[in-house]
């Protein structure tokens, strides 16, 4: 495709030349001749949002950057469904983790440019620029971008280079902000400093729904501070504080959830893996579930939860009404454990929808004891048990399962087969989060076989 001006086509050239690239083909930025004038200065924006194209390489040339190819080609997407009539609620995906295209990562620079262009498109309402190279530098475009962007409404950060300053410019431009109602900062280290600042802006910001700080080096101090001022927060759904860096074995954060826990009545989703969370924890949040009658989805894996801890969790659930998503993946229940909420959940619980119990030791037994309660339980509809140790009579039962129609496949992480007369399980790829840490480009990513918990929760 033919550029409509030769002169900026050439300087386009000159300016991949000069950072070292091979010149690309006019076809990259297909700029038309009736729009250049508009941009010389670049002192207004485009009377149409349709233009992102042209904005994005106008504003590279008068900045003197490099395009970068991945940023113009996910515009170019945008711009032909504004053209379809899809102009309404678009989220920028420009994960760098993204395996079907090829990526060249963002950059601080490429993210100041972008959020120039962001800050005039009232129809762009979510970015999401996970697994990029954005640094301190970056969330200085992104605090700005927070205070002035008034339609974005969902920003995913995670697993970018963030660190404490960074998060803090993060967290003071929400103080403001009214629009944002999720932030998800997976993976920036932004440790027990930046924490701070998060669980500040939480007394003052009362928009902002679900925040995402897992895997963000945060200490003791920032749990106990986010619990106590969720103690008072009304507007936070869903929080996520996976993984701090917690001393000792005194179980404090667990202490001090609990306690909020008692007191919020608002939170919908809370994931705590990694708190090293057993069996005397979880009696502490047990008692405080007696109470709380909000919380829907709760995320105990990968802690050191066994068989005294699920008898704790059995009783709860004969009388908690609210809970629908249960994560217990990654501890040690083995068969006791699952004998336990397998009674609990044949005779009392009609509530919980999706129960995941990946990787628990358990053997046939209390695998098959599960399986009866997903067949007489009206309300479970999920279950997922890869990881534990499959037996003959385990096999059959959830060959069983789906092919009576108790168990749809999609909803479960297993798929029966059978060799010479025998069924055997298969692992398939479903499970809670499937989508969590990459987002598909081909079909929708919070499909019930994806991510159970959006399914559930967001339906």
């Amino acid at each position: 495709m033919p550029l409509g001006n030769p002169t900026l086509d050439q300087t386009l050239r000159s300016l991949q030349t000069r950072a070292g690239e091979k010149p690309r083909p006019p076809a990259v930025c297909p700029v038309r001749s009736s729009r250049v004038a508009a941009f010389r200065g670049l002192k207004e924006v485009p009377e149409s949002i349709a233009g992102l194209q042209e904005y994005y390489c106008n504003l590279c040339l008068e900045n003197s950057k490099k395009i970068n190819p991945y940023i113009l080609h996910v515009l170019q997407e945008v711009d032909e469904d504004i053209k379809k009539g899809l102009e309404k609620r678009i989220t920028l995906n420009i994960a760098g983790n993204n395996r079907l295209i090829p990526v060249e990562r963002v950059t601080d620079e490429d993210f100041g440019i972008l959020s120039q262009i962001l800050e005039t498109c009232p129809y762009i309402n979510g970015l999401d620029v996970r697994y990029n190279v954005l640094s301190d530098a970056g969330a200085y475009y992104a605090a700005n971008l927070l205070e002035t962007q008034r339609y974005l409404i969902y920003l995913n950060l995670m697993f970018n280079d963030i660190g404490p300053e960074g998060g803090e410019l993060i967290a003071k431009a929400l103080h403001k902000n009214t629009t944002l109602k999720y932030l998800r900062m997976t993976g920036n280290k932004i440790e027990n400093k930046g924490g701070m600042f998060f669980a500040s802006m939480l007394q003052i910001n009362s928009s902002l729904e679900k925040l995402d700080l897992g895997d963000c080096d945060l200490g003791m101090q920032n749990v106990i501070a986010f619990a106590t001022v969720l103690t008072q927060n009304q507007a936070i759904k869903g929080i996520n504080l996976n993984r701090p860096i917690l001393y000792g074995e005194q179980e404090e954060s667990t202490v001090h959830l609990g306690h909020m826990l008692k007191e919020n009545h608002w939170l919908v989703e809370l994931h705590i893996c990694k708190h090293g969370i057993k069996n005397c924890g979880m009696q502490k949040l047990c008692d405080a579930l007696y109470l709380n009658r909000s919380l829907r989805y709760l995320d105990i894996s990968c802690n050191k939860i066994t068989r005294d801890g699920m008898e704790y969790l059995a009783d709860v659930l004969k009388s908690n009404t609210t809970l629908e998503v249960l994560d217990l993946s990654f501890n040690r229940i083995e068969n006791a454990g699952a004998n336990c909420l397998s009674e609990t959940l044949t005779l009392h619980n009609r509530s919980l929808k999706v129960l995941s119990v990946v990787s628990n030791n358990i053997e046939g037994e209390g695998l098959v004891a599960l399986s009866q309660s997903v067949k007489t339980n009206p309300t479970l509809s999920n279950i997922y048990i890869w990881g534990n140790k499959f037996d003959e009579a385990t096999c059959v039962a959830y060959s069983d399962l789906i092919q009576m129609g108790h168990l749809k496949p999609n909803n479960t992480d297993v798929e029966p087969y059978v060799v010479d007369g025998h069924v055997y399980l298969a692992e398939v790829s479903n499970g809670l989060k499937k989508h969590y840490y990459w987002t598909p480009t081909h079909r929708d990513a919070n499909s019930p076989s994806s991510s159970a918990d959006f399914a559930v929760l967001f339906q």
